[in-house]
């Protein structure tokens, strides 16, 4: 017996079933599972509540990686001072990481999961066999989806493919490695897939009312998320080599690409979006993929960047949360392609070693930058209305109107805002800001380069499963997109790899992937060791940069590569049984 056993004896059979309501159990006699399962709107109504476990990203994840300081550092006792500090314990950590400790709800999810998967196998209910398929696929495919968020954040779980009996012997489960967890995922995915497609199936598309549903799609995107962290180094145990990620990337790829899924490429006005990236951010993938044919799945709210990562000049805002860093700024290339800045010579890294053939000035440091950076950051000089460029631009420096502060929690720490996500025009009569897709297409092309130049290297044209690119090529087309110029040829593994990884940072920004991916790499402790930011000075018309270093991060140690089991429910099971199966560095 182990600590998740005796979670599933206190957690889940004594909360969970005391708080179900009537579709779950029998209780009061008023219904039973037969009752529900034999009605249609009874037994689509408990396919709906399987729904909603996963976690909801949200931008505030940014602040606890290398993206961004969180100007809530100034606050006492904040989650940020206790996180940067390092003082996070087992105990306390659910009230201080940026999505609590979701171990118990997605549990709940996949029980939910189980419980539907195994009555509806005998369901008298009536409905078509194709419609039957169709639940059972979103079923398979939210379990997965509920596993996928559970072993990227604590690595190896115990798996339940039934519901547990309420005399169910918890001595004979044991923990499932990551490896064994991402087969189960494959699995419950390719049990989807089988299912036909077709509007009343398991469907590509999304039809009225189902906004959210699960589709082929998402299985898809699952599974190459799966396979690509399982060869990752912090996960890899040889189970998964980097040729079984290619050649599952590759399916998924191809699939999204041969079924309507494409790039959001839509021309825009100036004075709407800078371009068809920042016009992506705001705009609603509730749109039965009329418009936005990249995102896979919008599990996320709306979110009001303007009020809580916003500039201090917005009416209502209140605080101006994750401030990008300098780190994040020097990655963004220049506009032909070059590194501006080709590491530091100091181990502070306030001296920049400037590479001469990007055109990078110091002195005029945000110009000719790649687009993304005009999407994502309010730099001093940036223009803050699209519709008046020639009006009103951000002033970061000391003494302008959105000056850098070391003690307002309204004012940027590092000498930059967030500003993706945002639409200029939102503010206490509208919010036009969007939110974070939890799986979109551009993930895709980027999961099949990373596992293509690991399996093949970056110029080797990968046909498999419908799909004939290489490495090269699918960065390319995020790159495209991007109106960056494409990877140059004949890069060395090596070589792509630092290109891929800071390509992958800057696409994905501020869309939670950086937090996981530097813990799937392992290399936590290199790239959140601490971070930098920028003071502006003006004095009688001359603009002076001056980088800073913000004081070293606890939460860099190799403990927080994974999430801590909470520490309540191992005591307990280490009091019955004598094991601890606690993450590693959070023994303590």
């Amino acid at each position: 017996m182990n600590y998740i056993k005796y979670i599933f004896i206190f957690f889940i059979f004594i909360t969970s079933f005391a708080c179900n309501d009537q579709l779950d159990l029998p209780s009061d006699g008023r219904i039973t599972m037969d009752e529900v399962f034999s009605d249609y709107n009874r037994t689509r109504g408990y396919l709906n509540s399987c729904y909603g476990y996963a976690p909801k990203p949200y931008m505030d994840r940014a602040s606890y990686t290398d993206e961004a300081q969180d100007a809530d550092d100034v606050t006492p006792g904040s989650n940020y001072v206790v996180w940067y500090g390092g003082n996070v314990t087992p105990t306390s950590y659910p009230s201080y990481s940026a999505d609590g400790s979701p171990w118990n709800s997605l549990y709940e999810g996949i029980r939910k999961c189980n419980v539907f998967l195994e009555n509806i196998e005998t369901a008298t209910v009536y409905a078509t066999e194709e419609e039957k398929a169709s639940w059972k696929a979103q079923a398979h495919t939210l379990r997965a989806l509920y596993y996928l968020q559970l072993i990227k954040r604590y690595g190896g779980v115990p798996i339940f493919n039934t519901p547990l009996e309420i005399g169910h012997d918890f001595s004979t489960d044991t923990k499932a490695s990551f490896a064994e967890v991402v087969d189960f995922i494959l699995k419950d995915c390719d049990i989807a897939l089988s299912f036909p497609a077709g509007r009343d199936g398991f469907s590509w598309d999304i039809y009225d009312n189902q906004y959210g549903i699960m589709t082929r799609a998402v299985a898809y995107a699952i599974k190459s998320q799966a396979v690509t962290y399982a060869a990752s180094d912090l996960w890899s145990d040889g189970t998964y080599s980097w040729e079984d990620a290619t050649a599952i990337n590759a399916e998924a790829l191809s699939q999204c690409l041969n079924n309507g899924y494409e790039l959001f490429n839509i021309e825009t006005s100036a004075d709407i979006a800078q371009n068809a990236y920042a016009l992506y951010f705001i705009t609603s993938s509730n749109d039965q993929r009329a418009v936005d044919k990249e995102t896979i799945y919008h599990w996320g709210d709306q979110m009001q960047v303007w009020k809580y990562a916003g500039l201090p000049t917005n009416d209502g805002m209140e605080r101006t949360g994750p401030c990008p860093t300098q780190g994040l700024v020097d990655s963004y290339e220049m506009s032909n392609g070059q590194s501006p800045i080709l590491g530091y010579s100091d181990s502070d890294k306030l001296v920049p070693i400037v590479n001469p053939n990007s055109g990078y000035d110091p002195e005029n440091p945000y110009l000719n930058r790649d687009p993304r950076f005009y999407v994502s950051i309010y730099y001093n000089g940036a223009v803050r209305y699209l519709d008046q460029p020639e009006g009103k631009k951000v002033e970061t420096f000391v003494g302008g109107a959105e000056e850098i502060s070391s003690t307002n929690r309204r004012n940027t720490r590092t000498g930059y805002y967030l500003r993706k996500f945002n639409n200029y025009q939102s503010g206490l009569n509208n919010n036009g800001d969007g939110a974070i897709r939890l799986f979109r297409l551009a993930e895709l092309y980027l999961n099949f380069a990373e596992s293509a130049y690991q399996s093949s290297g970056p110029d080797v044209v990968i046909s498999s499963n419908g799909i004939s690119m290489s490495a090269r090529d699918a960065v390319n087309a995020v790159r495209e997109r991007a109106g960056m110029p494409d990877f140059p040829s004949g890069m060395s593994a090596s070589e792509f790899q630092e290109k891929y990884r800071n390509e992958r940072k800057i696409e994905l920004a501020f869309e939670e992937h950086r937090f996981f991916d530097v813990r799937r790499w392992n290399i936590l402790n290199e790239t959140d060791k601490f971070v930098t930011g920028m003071r502006i000075t003006n004095e009688e018309g001359d603009t002076n940069y001056q980088r800073f270093r913000f004081d070293n991060r606890g939460s860099a140690a190799d403990k927080y590569l994974r999430y801590p089991i909470d520490q309540a429910e191992v005591n307990k099971i280490v009091g019955l049984t004598g094991e601890n199966w606690q993450n590693p560095g959070w023994l303590d």
